[in-house]
């Protein structure tokens, strides 16, 4: 059930993500020419404002907020009693909520749901605080250059690189982040990005309705981590373009709700668990029988080297707990999550 800000339920009706009964969606009919910011909350309200102080800068003004709260009841009615109704720039912010918490995938296709018809959707993480031009930036190169997604850099408070959009290693179920650790000033240009660019960081992620049209929605089933791999390495397969837009520049204060901003020995098991699962997921979705036979044999490969060479046992335990997981096609909500729906446990749904 899917409720809105002032605890009416809304009659949304929501489309199947495509690979979970879901097919192409031909009906996302463009009515103008907004952008609407999608963005998935789990009791994070400090980061969600500091979001929409970024947000309220923006020199491309045609564009409305819709926020999914995963967090439970009492996360959405303080999000709702603490979010203001329109920006000090006038744009409208709608504060939506699905209690089941149906994932990072599941907030985004909700705020899509709620508001369809519009030209372009913004996948935007509250711990980012978007550059004031940045909006500008990547609608502008997706029009001029027809494209139908756009990243564009994503920067840590170090002021280095997170990425600048990755490729996919299938040999190693690997997502390998373009530009990591460069100096922003030294942000490459789309001519040396886009060659290998498979996939846009779901950060920051601009798509068009064209791309929702043609690719569907984010699969669900994968929970946390890993659906914008999928999504963009679908996309692709079916002919539709990826660019850079060196302009759209995010800070991204990495990982304050899945507690995964720190060294691998000391990251939790959800983030852990999801990411190596979800690498053998998206081999299953997206390749064919022998590259996920030898993808994962390398991701198995790359879990013991990563890990091992730490000394970080506990976290490799878990790895290969998602690992063996995802070669037996367990997809969803990890089983022994569902029952405890601890804080610490489910701090999960926003990267």
């Amino acid at each position: 059930m899917l409720l809105q800000r002032g605890g009416e339920v809304s009659g949304i009706g929501l489309l199947p993500p495509l690979g979970v009964g879901g097919k192409e969606h031909s009906n996302y009919m463009v009515n103008d020419s907004r952008a609407v910011v999608s963005m998935v909350a789990f009791r994070n309200l400090d980061d969600v404002l500091n979001c929409l102080g970024g947000l309220e800068h923006q020199s491309f003004r045609d564009f409305e907020v819709v926020i999914c709260e995963n967090g439970g009841p009492e996360a959405f009615a303080r999000l709702s009693a603490a979010v203001p109704a329109k920006l000090s720039s006038g744009q409208p912010v709608a504060c939506v909520a699905d209690h089941s918490n149906p994932g990072y995938a599941g907030g985004i296709n909700r705020c899509i749901a709620a508001r369809r018809g519009a030209a372009f959707y913004w996948v935007l993480n509250p711990d980012t605080i978007p550059r004031p031009g940045a909006l500008a930036a990547m609608v502008s190169d997706m029009v001029r250059r027809d494209l139908d997604a756009v990243g564009g850099p994503i920067v840590l408070p170090s002021g280095r690189l997170r990425t600048c959009g990755g490729r996919w290693n299938r040999w190693l179920a690997a997502p390998l982040a373009i530009g990591m650790d460069t100096a922003s000033r030294d942000c490459p240009p789309p001519t040396t990005v886009e060659p290998g660019l498979a996939f846009i960081s779901g950060a920051s992620l601009l798509v068009s309705a064209r791309f929702l049209a043609v690719a569907g929605l984010m699969r669900e089933d994968y929970f946390l981590y890993g659906e914008e791999v999928e999504w963009c390495l679908r996309a692709r397969r079916r002919g539709l373009r990826l660019g850079f837009s060196p302009g759209g520049e995010v800070l991204h204060l990495q990982g304050t709700t899945t507690g995964s901003d720190g060294d691998l020995a000391n990251q939790g098991r959800l983030p852990i668990y999801c990411n190596e699962r979800n690498r053998i997921l998206i081999l299953r979705d997206s390749e064919p029988l022998p590259v996920l036979l030898i993808g994962s044999l390398g991701a198995l490969l790359l879990i013991a080297w990563r890990f091992g060479r730490r000394g970080a046992w506990r976290a490799m335990g878990i790895a290969l707990s998602g690992w063996w997981h995802g070669l037996h096609n367990r997809r969803g909500k990890p089983a022994w999550l569902a029952p405890r729906q601890s804080t610490e446990a489910l701090a999960a749904t926003a990267r």
